[in-house]
């Protein structure tokens, strides 16, 4: 049996969960750190990159899901752990003592434990939705949990940023509660019976850890795949902490019209999420390989043309962005169906390990490329005019891109990825 779309709704709904509570985490106790407990950026920076850099340990709850035969405790598990990361701190915001001593120490815990949280749950998931998809599935499974998933941020985001004025230590724990117990809560629901229903059962395994991940490692397909990832997510990123600052110090946008800003990229991006899913799964149109590389080389140009209105001041940044935000949508959705088709390719039941080096890539270029971005704007403006300070790191952000989109042409071959050898000249 494969999932039904009721059942890959209901799996996106965990993707919903992971979205809310980590938005809280990486937002809202941000905010609430740098402003109203009025501690340094670097501080609630550093915490939000530790999260990202925890999740790391990806491989190893994929592997352990696969050699338990068991995702369903993963999924749930990661998020009870995640739940109470985001709980935890949330009480040291909401006492004052993020920043301080003891606080401090219990806030670097609490977001080990959400990098570790989300990392077990979100892998297993995929690997749950890589191993019990039909091929001709995959692509829209991956849309509708990546736009559940941008949902759940979005209203996340909107309504505590609603309920939170006047803002009070215990008005927030209120609201924390309310979603971390709300996020248990509906997991658990959504992926009971699931797994039991679509994916045989397998007993458990005895192969140790670094056995089973060396021999996932050992296959040419998955470390091209990894460098793909890396590579892509980099340059996905390397824009995220400074788009907004660009608007403001070389365009004048006030702070309202730099949020509607990065609301337009978000909006852009669902556009091409949902183009690719409906061309893919449901017009038979194209290829994830013409997707994915397409995604590339349109973000590729979009960036180019971004950093290009910085010198000639041109009042067209927000349409650049929303154009941005639709071809950033189609490389991800369709990357994400590409690493769920290959999931299954190689050593059987593996899924899960191969989506947790994947994800490990995914969350080390994440940690690396918004850190990188900021710094090298901040190094370039030292010695240099603002606007050309940006604008070098957005073509090389272009110049990551192209490289990535060239790199999918070659080791994509439709839904498989063609052996490291075949990527040799003259073989």
């Amino acid at each position: 049996m494969t999932l039904s779309w009721t059942q890959i709704a209901r799996l996106g709904l965990v993707q919903l969960c992971l979205g809310a509570v980590v938005v809280l985490t990486t937002s809202t106790l941000n905010r609430l750190m740098s402003v109203e407990l009025a501690l340094p950026a670097m501080l609630s920076g550093g915490l939000v990159a530790l999260h990202s850099f925890v999740q790391i340990s990806r491989p190893s709850w994929g592997f352990w899901s696969d050699a338990q035969g068991n995702r369903t405790r993963f999924i749930i598990g990661g998020m009870g752990v995640l739940s109470f990361g985001a709980a935890l701190a949330s009480l040291m915001v909401a006492l004052g003592a993020a920043g301080q001593g003891w606080g401090l120490a219990v806030s670097v815990l609490a977001y080990v434990l959400i990098g570790l949280g989300a990392g077990a749950s979100g892998t297993s998931l995929l690997a749950l939705l890589a191993s019990g998809c039909a091929p001709q599935r995959r692509a829209a499974a991956a849309t509708i949990t990546w736009l559940m998933m941008i949902f759940g941020i979005a209203v996340t985001s909107g309504v505590i940023g609603a309920l939170l004025d006047p803002y009070s230590g215990q008005r927030l724990m209120v609201i924390v509660a309310v979603v971390t117990l709300g996020a248990v809560g509906l997991t658990a629901a959504a992926v009971h019976g699931i797994e039991a229903r679509v994916i045989p059962a397998r007993l458990p395994e005895d192969t140790p850890l670094r056995q089973g991940l060396a021999e996932v490692w050992s296959e040419p397909r998955t470390r091209t795949f990894t460098l793909f990832i890396f590579l892509s997510m980099t340059a996905f990123f390397l824009q995220e902490l400074i788009l907004e600052p660009y608007a403001g110090l070389v365009f004048a946008f006030t702070p309202g019209q730099s949020t509607s800003l990065s609301g337009a990229q978000h909006g852009g991006m669902f556009v091409g999420m949902l183009a690719v899913g409906i061309a893919v799964s449901g017009l038979r149109l194209g290829t994830l390989k013409l997707w994915v590389t397409a995604g590339c080389l349109g973000s590729a140009l979009s960036l180019a043309a971004i950093a290009a209105l910085g010198q000639t001041q041109l009042g067209l940044l927000t349409p650049a962005v929303t154009v941005l935000g639709v071809f950033n949508g189609m490389f991800a959705i369709a990357s994400i169906g590409a690493m769920m088709q290959l999931a299954g390719q190689g050593r059987s039941g593996r899924e899960g390990t191969r989506m947790g080096v994947w994800g490990a890539s995914q969350a080390i270029a994440q940690g690396l490329g918004g850190f990188a971005g900021a710094a090298l704007v901040d190094l370039l403006r030292l010695s240099g005019d603002t606007a050309d300070a940006f604008g070098l790191v957005f073509a090389l952000e272009a110049g990551l891109f192209l490289a990535a989109g060239l790199m999918a042409w070659r080791i994509i071959d439709g839904g498989r990825l063609r052996p490291a050898a075949s990527l040799v000249p003259g073989e």
